[in-house]
């Protein structure tokens, strides 16, 4: 295992759909491996998607304090309730925003061993899955924040979100 150094935003993989594993293989099980030490290797770190270490696959671990779930292919089956709440990226570090999700999610998925399983998440382990999955289709938290709602951490003050989702995407015009 080793912790993988986390892409920042303006990079393009970050907006880039990812391809589906074809195979669990051993490259994926390291990458499994590698993302939870990653996750684990700081504080404040509920999840972290492929992309956003450079890998434009569609693998993401969470740990949202229910211990840690493993994401291979993930597609998100149903959807129920509401919630608004505060989000951060690991890939857009010192900002937060919020933002509205379903209140539970049912994810469906393969396991390590390449077996189609099912995850189920209610609060803030639901915010978690849809965040790492909406980041294997090149979807960012700042996607869904209103104007206004996005802060910076250090001063809690509003950030310009245009501002925020031009440098998301360096090839669109400034």
């Amino acid at each position: 295992m080793a912790e993988r150094q986390i892409i920042a935003i303006g990079d393009p993989v970050l907006r880039k759909r990812c391809r589906p594993v074809a195979a669990v293989t051993p490259n994926v099980l390291k990458l499994l491996d590698d993302l939870a030490e990653t996750i684990y290797a700081g504080d404040n770190r509920a999840g972290l998607a492929a992309p956003q270490v450079g890998v434009p696959k569609r693998v993401a671990v969470l740990d949202c304090g229910t211990g840690l779930i493993e994401l291979i292919n993930p597609e998100i089956v149903e959807r129920r309730g509401e919630q608004t709440g505060p989000e951060a990226c690991l890939s857009i570090p010192g900002l937060y925003g919020y933002v509205k999700r379903a209140k539970y999610v049912k994810v469906k998925t393969l396991n390590r061993a390449g077996v189609e399983t099912y995850v189920e998440g209610e609060d803030n382990v639901a915010v978690c899955l849809q965040h790492e999955i909406d980041h294997l289709d090149g979807v960012l938290y700042i996607d869904h924040v209103q104007q206004g709602e996005l802060f910076s951490e250090a001063t809690d003050k509003p950030v310009d979100l245009l501002r925020v989702l031009r440098l998301s995407r360096p090839s669109v015009g400034m």
